[in-house]
């Protein structure tokens, strides 16, 4: 198979370490050095032999004039999480496979996520606020703690699934929202469903797992925010549109018991007059939940093990239709 590797120089070195760019090799001729969407544009013709791209961050947007400059393209291994911002609806109508480590780069999510829950359910970031604070040890504040509690969900994609199977060790109910989930599968994952209201109302710790889409955006309003239990916290390491900011600013001002954890923020970053940065019951962090550094290896590492079984013939294991498409992030 006649391969190239199409995405970021640098998201290429952090995804394509040495090991996997050896086993590429023996199942694919690829063909050149690295590119970009950038030096495909300016020079078209290397795609015309192309069978397999190997991508990630940065991959090209699959149109029309791309797709023509490629006619022998037959699938894309995509090293990264959504595919929504290259593929296009000609590239459905070509059937060409697609396949990604949307998967992998959930493991990081879920670890960031159950460390931040229980972290949260000791109420640490008001804690060592305290501290600083009083320049001493103050009374330790009441804290919903990780035995009886509530732990809300909202979706159960990869992401909140894997979360929800890190739970388990841990004496916490667990209860979520997604529309796609019956009762009995929510049953069968130890989970309770529930409406998003009642799941803000009565979880200690809220995590945001859901996909942006148009009917997803803004989903999550200050009603749902200021139903929030005394002292409970918000943890989003989703999209930042999901959440109607101005109305999650203004229900944390007037609750100060509350806390958010926004790794995800709609402008991101914000702007700099955002009241997101003052706000003492704000953590704001940089988009750092998902695969960094040595992490981004085993999106890579994941898209070997799908090379290889195209090249057995066998099916793609994280393959993604045009239907799976519409209904993730």
């Amino acid at each position: 198979m006649k391969g190239l590797y199409i995405l970021d120089r640098d998201s290429f070195h952090k995804v394509y370490g040495p090991d996997e760019q050896a086993e590429i090799a023996t199942i694919a001729d690829i063909s050149g050095a690295p590119q970009t969407a950038e030096s495909t544009a300016r020079q078209p013709s290397i795609l015309s032999d192309v069978e397999i791209i190997l991508s990630g961050w940065g991959a090209p947007v699959m149109d029309r004039a791309f797709l023509d400059a490629a006619p022998n393209l037959r699938a894309v291994f995509y090293a990264a999480g959504s595919i929504r911002g290259f593929v296009t609806d000609e590239f459905w109508q070509r059937d060409i496979e697609v396949t990604t480590a949307a998967a992998a780069n959930a493991i990081p999510v879920a670890e960031y996520t159950l460390s931040a829950i229980l972290l949260s359910l000791k109420r640490f970031w008001a804690h060592s606020a305290a501290v600083r604070s009083a320049h001493t040890f103050p009374e330790p504040l009441p804290v919903p703690g990780a035995f009886g509690s509530t732990v809300g969900l909202v979706s159960l994609g990869v992401i909140g699934r894997l979360v929800r199977e890190r739970l388990k060790p841990f004496d916490v109910k667990v209860t979520a929202y997604d529309p796609c989930v019956t009762i009995e599968e929510g049953r069968e994952l130890g989970v309770e469903m529930a409406s998003l209201e009642a799941l803000f109302s009565k979880s200690d710790v809220v995590s945001i797992h859901t996909p942006w889409l148009p009917q997803t955006e803004g989903m999550i309003g200050g009603k749902h925010i200021a139903s929030m239990k005394q002292g409970a916290t918000l943890i989003n390491t989703a999209r930042g549109a999901v959440v109607r900011e101005k109305e999650l600013i203004a229900v944390l001002e007037k609750r100060p018991d509350l806390h958010a954890l926004l790794d995800v923020t709609d402008p991101e970053p914000p702007a700099p007059e955002s009241p997101l940065y003052r706000l003492p019951n704000v953590i704001l962090t940089p988009h750092i939940a998902g695969s960094l550094d040595s992490e981004c290896r085993r999106m890579g590492r994941c898209m070997v093990e799908e090379l290889r079984r195209y090249a057995a013939g066998r099916p793609l294991r994280w393959k993604v239709t045009k239907s799976r498409a519409e209904l993730t992030a």
